[in-house]
Order: C-alpha cells, then sequence, then structure tokens
C-alpha cells in the first residue's frame, strides 16, 4: 500500500501528469477536503484541472462514477493495483455497445439485410466502394459498416435526419 502524499491541498494540482498516470488502473482512496473520503478505480486525472475520475462496480454490472475535483484532493492512498482484467473492464466503461467485433460474415448479413430492407420500402440504394462494402441511398448519403444510424453521413441534413430515424426504427424491429 503506497501513499501519495499530496501535503497541502495545491500539491495534488502541481504534480506531473506522469505523476498522475502512476494512479490509472488502480484502487485508490481518495482523501479530500472537509474529511471526505473517496474509494474507487482511477480510470483517468484530468490534465488540467487535475480531477480524479473514480469508478466503482456495484452488482448487475453497473458502474459508478465518481469526480473528486483536482483542488479537493488532499491525500492519494492506492489500495490495489488492477491486473488485465480489471483494466479490460475499466476501458470499456465509455466504449459504446456498438463497438462489440462483427464478423465479415455478420457485417455482410447486416449489409445485405439492410439493402432489401430499404429495397422493399422503395427507398434507392446501391453497394459502392471496391468492396462494396458502403451503401449509398439516393445517391446522396452513404452508410458505412455496422451500418447503424450512427454510420450514416451526408451533406443534407433533412435526408440524414430522416434515413438515421428509418434504420433505427429498422433496428430496433430487429431486436
Amino acid at each position: 500500500m503506497r501513499v501519495l502524499d499530496v501535503g497541502s491541498m495545491n500539491d495534488w494540482q502541481r504534480k506531473s501528469p506522469l505523476d498522475w498516470e502512476t494512479c490509472v488502473n488502480k484502487m485508490v482512496k481518495v482523501a479530500a477536503i472537509e474529511k471526505h473520503e473517496y474509494e474507487g478505480w482511477v480510470l483517468t486525472v484530468d490534465p488540467v484541472s487535475a480531477s480524479i475520475v473514480l469508478a466503482t462496480f456495484l452488482e448487475n454490472e453497473k458502474v459508478s462514477i465518481s469526480v473528486v475535483l483536482g483542488h479537493a484532493v488532499q491525500e492519494v492512498e492506492i489500495l490495489k493495483e488492477g491486473d488485465d482484467e480489471m483494466k479490460q473492464r475499466l476501458s470499456c466503461i465509455f466504449a459504446p455497445e456498438e463497438t462489440k467485433a462483427y464478423s465479415p460474415e455478420e457485417l455482410e448479413k447486416r449489409k445485405n439485410n439492410l439493402k432489401t430492407w430499404l429495397e422493399t420500402n422503395h427507398i434507392p440504394v446501391t453497394e459502392q466502394g471496391e468492396s462494396g462494402r458502403t451503401l449509398c441511398v439516393a445517391g446522396v448519403l452513404t452508410i458505412d459498416p455496422p451500418y447503424g444510424p450512427e454510420e450514416c453521413s451526408s451533406s443534407n441534413e433533412i435526408i440524414l435526419s430522416r434515413v438515421q430515424g428509418l434504420i433505427q426504427g429498422y433496428l430496433e424491429k430487429q431486436e
């Protein structure tokens, strides 16, 4: 157990990002002003304000996030090192759920299903690009893998918004 004694209230803020980085992916106890104490896994330390972002794992896979403002930090005590599994859990906290990896076969199926659905609804769609991975709607909007609303792009905001809404509705019906 190592204590990073930060002395006066502003010493924590004066530390360098390299010092703060030694706390990342570790279970810590933070002593703050007015005798407040916080415990959790350090996700990151804001390099501007020196604020510490802590994650605490609750039951049923829920996560609680706390931010201890840098000016309030008085002492940081490292309680436990994070193993590889914990580092992986921490790195996934803010990753969107859609980042799950799709196999090339799954992507092809998603593309073909969406293309068929668009065509069934009389929306003109073509495949473009060397491998035909990108769908093109009416020549003004493209949809890249994994073919969700976030992967749509168009300079026409009205068409973009409407097609994103259609795809969102289509995906919700698929689930």
